[in-house]
């Protein structure tokens, strides 16, 4: 019987699925929202919940968790640092799912999914071009 097995498995094997979902999680802390597929979007909610509830304890045991889980320090860092301590005052949802609509290519159903208190918008970063001095001309 398949009685409390609601994890989906996205065609995949448990240690793919887990370095999966390990990816998915560290390139949302960095990015802060990510677009992929909303079945990966829905399983990976409550996989990153649960590593903002360990940054929200923020002691050693719980950062030695999350590195167990992410494998990667300066994501764990960010988490516990940034998004944790944007969501305090939250007792949970700290993430948001939007649906995009279908893929072009094989009508697969998109959606965002981004931290509800800690997204910060990206600016387009405008580079300031140097002139060039006339000793470089020279």
């Amino acid at each position: 019987m398949k009685h409390g097995r609601k994890v989906p498995k996205l065609q995949r094997d448990a240690s793919h699925r887990k370095a999966l979902l390990a990816n998915l999680t560290c390139a949302l802390i960095e990015h802060r929202r990510i677009r992929t597929t909303l079945a990966k979007a829905k399983a990976l909610r409550p996989y990153a919940e649960k590593l903002v509830t360990l940054g929200k304890r923020g002691d050693l045991h719980a950062r030695r968790l999350a590195v167990g889980t992410l494998h990667s320090k300066a994501m764990v860092k960010k988490l516990f640092e940034e998004i944790a301590v944007a969501s305090k005052d939250r007792a949970g949802g700290y993430t948001r799912i939007t649906k995009l609509g279908q893929r072009r290519s094989d009508s697969a159903p998109m959606a965002y999914i981004e931290w509800v208190d800690a997204y910060v918008p990206a600016t387009v970063k405008e580079e300031t071009v140097q002139p060039a001095t006339a000793e470089a001309a020279a």
